[in-house]
């Protein structure tokens, strides 16, 4: 199958960005699948394939210390040398050298880097072919039948394999019905897209109910009856001996409505070992979610937070879990909101092997419409800004991905930098977000003016904090339109079971998560966290309604009160949008047509929807609190 440049679907990774290739005399040494695709991309590129001598020279024989995916570049006399450990360290040093990439040695900082699509193989009543598919329809299935657009399939796994994704798990972990037969009588479709993703160095990974055996014919799923334990050996059997190299099984187990052990008084060790135990002869892994709480709260009752769940469910099974279990834990202790603490299970397991999630997806930022660069903000929790540093601890990294059918990939065309800094991030920790943004900058519009880079750091840098600053305040976060989560409704979750409160009234607003007073959620933290978050005075003002139950009188670390910094922040965000908008403007003539316009008319509504989130807030609390604002400015 020949290599896919897409115009169509602008990414990275166009033709112009094979300079640092394109020419030049390349020889590659070894074997097999992934450096057969090394020099289908050489070719494709335009380089002159030799026998001997060449100017940049691909090899297998590196130090074994750089394992499965490191490599070493060395540059001398003119010539760029290459060696790898293994093949898939050869596939990786080819996108570096097209980020001309120093001299050094690259290893990855966890082992797995994978992506979590929301795909449905069904079209879904309340969730649709992709759930809240703001990108379009599935890449890999059309109203219950597989799409086999398989180039189109491949050049996703070039893009993911381009900033250093080596996993992808297929469905949605919201598994319903037709999804259970992707273990069994559909399981053919799973292995032709393994195929494809395989030429990349990327494994396969589907999401199981753990009903599953149930939905074929057992009486129940008892995670400790050994009809159970047999079933899901035989299935799991038969998945590797049609996909040897399937990566394993991801779970969504007692959350909202999701089936789990709990049904027959088991604990989440019990049923992750179960399935543990099917994959370990076969090298798999299960990915065990930590998304677990009450989503059936009384919102009355404010002894009882969320934020708290995750970590009283794991906690006392450290230690528990087989060592091919992964425990799976979102970010923060929330739902990927805007501002968010790290969540303190992170923190907290030291015994038990943990991947970090994250969300591409911008499911409650923006939603795909709305410009909002996420790399600072994963920068800040794998660095500790705020809180305990992730990086270190995670052994994984994951991002929940809805890449779709859209001919942009993302739906906004600059969303797609998202996707990349987090490969990017995952691969290398350390990474400066600036630099990331100029990498995928370089690599999506080769030959990029100093007037259009300038331009995407304008609009990009900040556009996260932007977002951030027109809707919820101050990290107390949600304040969005229930159901489908865009847009603003202040009070929208506030009276419902779903445990998303800001407890605003006359004389304050935020949760109180102190030990003191409060859920005691602070003390799940180790210090000096503990102590920061406890304290109103010293805990970060980013986070200030996140722990907090303040007046709105009460004066900030910056110097502002509560209500003074919710109506600033307002104004300057909607203003901050419409100058990104502005600016776009600018350079009409250094971007295709298509997606200039596409970017245009996306930035048109988030100029709409950040004014209306600031009026919304700034309405509510205004009558809330009755303060004005003391510049005078229009509240409704």
């Amino acid at each position: 199958m020949p290599i896919v440049d897409e115009p169509v679907h602008p990414a990275w990774l166009p033709p112009g960005a094979w300079r640092p290739i394109t020419g030049r005399r390349v020889r590659v040494t070894g074997e097999g699948l992934l450096v057969r695709t090394v020099l289908a991309e050489l070719r494709a590129a335009g380089a002159t394939l030799v026998e001997t001598d060449g100017d940049v020279e691909f090899g297998l024989g590196g130090d074994p210390a750089l394992d499965g995916e490191g490599f070493e570049i060395v540059r001398r006399d003119g010539r760029t040398l290459i060696r790898a450990a293994a093949p898939h360290g050869l596939l990786h040093s080819l996108f570096h050298l097209l980020r001309e990439a120093p001299a050094g040695r690259y290893r990855p900082a966890v082992d797995r880097r994978m992506v979590d699509h929301w795909d449905n193989v069904d079209v879904h009543p309340v969730m649709g072919q992709v759930e809240r598919g703001y990108a379009g329809g599935s890449l890999f299935w059309r109203a219950g039948e597989p799409r086999r657009d398989l180039p189109r399939v491949a050049a996703y796994a070039r893009l993911l394999a381009a900033c250093g994704v080596n996993a992808v798990a297929l469905n949605n972990v919201n598994v319903h019905a037709t999804e259970t037969r992707l273990l069994t009588d559909r399981l053919a479709e799973v292995a032709e897209l393994a195929a494809e993703f395989r030429r990349y160095g990327i494994r396969v990974h589907l999401s199981v109910s753990f009903a599953a055996p149930v939905h074929h014919g057992l009486p129940g799923a008892d995670p400790l009856d050994d009809r159970v334990v047999a079933w899901w050996a035989e299935a799991t059997r038969a998945v590797y001996e049609m996909i040897p190299d399937f990566g394993g099984y991801l779970v969504k187990a007692d959350s909202e409505g999701q089936p789990g052990p709990f049904t027959y008084g088991r604990s989440h060790a019990d049923g992750a070992n179960l399935l543990a135990g099917a994959l370990a002869p076969h090298g798999g892994v299960v990915h065990w979610r930590a998304f677990v709480y009450n989503h059936r709260q009384d919102w009355r009752d404010r002894s009882v937070d969320r934020a708290r769940a995750a970590y009283d469910h794991f906690t006392p099974l450290d230690g528990a879990f087989r060592d091919n279990v992964v425990v799976q834990v979102k970010h923060g202790p929330m739902d990927f909101q805007a501002r968010e603490p790290v969540a303190p299970l992170i923190a907290a397991m030291p015994a038990t092997r943990l991947a970090v999630e994250v969300q591409a997806t911008q499911e409650y930022t923006g939603q795909q419409r709305h410009l909002c660069y996420l790399a600072p903000m994963w920068s800040s929790l794998l660095r500790g800004t705020d809180g305990p540093a992730i990086a270190g601890v995670a052994a994984e990294m994951v991002a929940v991905a809805n890449t779709g059918d859209d001919p942009f990939w993302t739906g906004h065309p600059l969303a797609q930098a998202n996707l990349y800094a987090f490969g990017r991030l995952a691969w290398d920790h350390t990474l400066d977000p600036v630099t990331i943004l100029d990498e995928w900058t370089g690599l999506t519009f080769p030959g990029a003016s100093p007037a259009l880079r300038a331009t995407l750091h304008a609009v990009m840098d900040g556009s996260w904090q932007t977002y951030e600053r027109y809707t919820a305040p101050l990290g107390v976060g949600f304040m969005v339109r229930p159901g489908h989560h865009y847009g603003p409704d202040v009070d929208g979750y506030e009276y419902t079971p779903w445990g998303t409160y800001h407890h605003a009234d006359r004389d304050g607003v935020g949760v109180d998560r102190t030990v003191a007073t409060g859920t005691g959620f602070t003390g799940q933290y180790p210090q000096p966290w503990a102590s920061i978050y406890e304290s109103a005075a010293d805990c970060p003002d980013e986070l200030a309604l996140f722990f907090h139950h303040l007046p709105y009188g009460h004066v900030l670390r910056d110097g502002r009160t509560v209500i003074q910094h919710i109506y600033d922040t307002h104004f300057a965000g909607a203003a901050e949008t419409a100058e990104m908008r502005r600016r776009w403007q600018t350079i009409s003539d250094e971007v295709p047509t298509e997606l200039f316009r596409r970017v245009a008319g996306l930035l048109n509504e988030q100029v709409r929807s950040a004014e209306e989130w600031r009026d919304q807030i700034n309405a509510y609390f205004l009558r809330k609190s009755g303060v004005p604002d003391e510049h005078g400015r229009p509240i409704y």
